[in-house]
């Protein structure tokens, strides 16, 4: 079966109508990040190498961008480390040689350290490297990184990386309650960014079903106190929707399975995400589980659907509830006990659909 190694496009804050580009198989990264929304790092390397064929990669991205349709960037991020593909310098000079398009770089910042991967990312346009701690002892908690990684001289790292690119430099922070959000480590935060300079930093926090269960968001109030902290610069990036115009033109349901194969989404992510509207979006998902292709569950007030199953803490969890659990329930459009899970079904139902109707049919 042939992989598609770009998904989208798709609508970010950051980036406008943004064509994914996934460089390294899934889940290969040099982090194991307590947050991240698609599960477990399931191989730890700061090896670099060829992981996927460039001309695959060139091709797959001319053919979308000669579909037609807004793209405001090309970007290199996707389900693992895209450093740690050593041809991303020269994919990066082949698709500047297809069009206009900007082209940017999400990164975990794990091998800045690296003179060779600091002279690839020189002729991104915007690059988005990624900061959650201020401390290695947080760096450890938070990122979990492989062994050969040094919280001081990635930092050195970033900082020689801002003295030598030309381009847009974002830094995009990560924020855990009770873990990097404590006054100290704020204060500590202050001063790298400040020997960073960044053009500007990105406040985030967890707003998708986490990795790690006692991985939890900070408030908006919270979120505010930082932005202030951190200046003028500083912006919360958590949270919004974005409205646009620009048409669809590969087939929805693949596109559906695109987007929530590299992060949990709620339908109205995807029909922002894709431009498609929210009916039509929940008709496909309905779909998508009939036949098994993904897992929902009920995160906080919000559904998030994902290709792979959730890990079992989110499905067991007293506000968590998988798609199974619910089939188990509910058959042939009538319910067949008054539980999910340790949950009246009555109580289940309102809470995740307020005010609508408890009929499935």
């Amino acid at each position: 079966m042939k992989r598609n190694y770009i998904y989208g496009p798709v609508l970010s804050r950051r980036l406008g109508s943004s064509l994914g580009v996934d460089i390294v198989p899934y889940k290969i990264c040099s982090f194991d990040c307590i947050y991240c929304q698609i599960g477990k790092t399931t191989e730890k390397s700061m090896e670099r190498k060829e992981y996927v064929r460039e001309d695959l990669i060139i091709s797959q991205i001319a053919d979308t961008i000669n579909l037609g349709g807004r793209i405001d960037y090309i970007t290199f991020s996707g389900s693992g480390e895209p450093t740690l593909n050593i041809s991303l310098g020269k994919l990066i000079r082949e698709v500047k040689k297809l069009s206009r398009i900007k082209v940017a770089v999400i990164t975990n910042s794990s091998l800045f350290t690296l003179k060779e991967v600091r002279k690839d990312l020189l002729e991104a346009d915007l690059v988005v490297p990624s900061l959650d701690a201020a401390t290695p002892l947080t760096f450890e908690k938070v990122n979990r990184p492989h062994p050969s990684v040094e919280f001081d001289k990635m930092i050195e790292g970033l900082i020689n990386f801002r003295e030598e690119f030309k381009g847009k430099f974002c830094l995009e922070v990560m924020l855990i309650k009770g873990i990097n959000d404590s006054t100290r480590e704020i204060g500590l935060f202050l001063s790298i960014l400040s020997k960073i300079n960044p053009d500007r930093i990105q406040v985030n926090t967890v707003v998708r079903p986490p990795t790690e269960r006692d991985c939890l968001p900070i408030d908006e109030k919270d979120l505010k106190r930082v932005k202030s902290c951190f200046g003028k610069n500083c912006e919360i990036i958590c949270g919004g929707r974005i409205k646009t115009g620009m048409p669809t033109a590969i087939d929805i349901e693949n596109q559906i399975l695109e987007l929530v194969e590299r992060r949990p989404s709620t339908s109205l992510d995807i029909s922002t995400s894709l431009d498609i509207e929210v009916d039509e979006v929940l008709k496909q998902l309905s779909r998508l589980q009939e036949n098994g292709k993904i897992d929902y569950v009920q995160y906080g007030d919000k559904r998030y659907y994902r290709k792979d199953k959730f890990p079992n803490y989110l499905v067991s969890s007293e506000k968590c509830f998988s798609s199974t659990q619910i089939n188990t329930n509910y058959q042939d459009g009538k319910k067949k006990d008054k539980m999910v899970g340790d949950c009246p079904w009555d109580r289940f139902w309102d809470r995740i659909h307020p005010g609508g109707s408890r009929n499935l049919g």
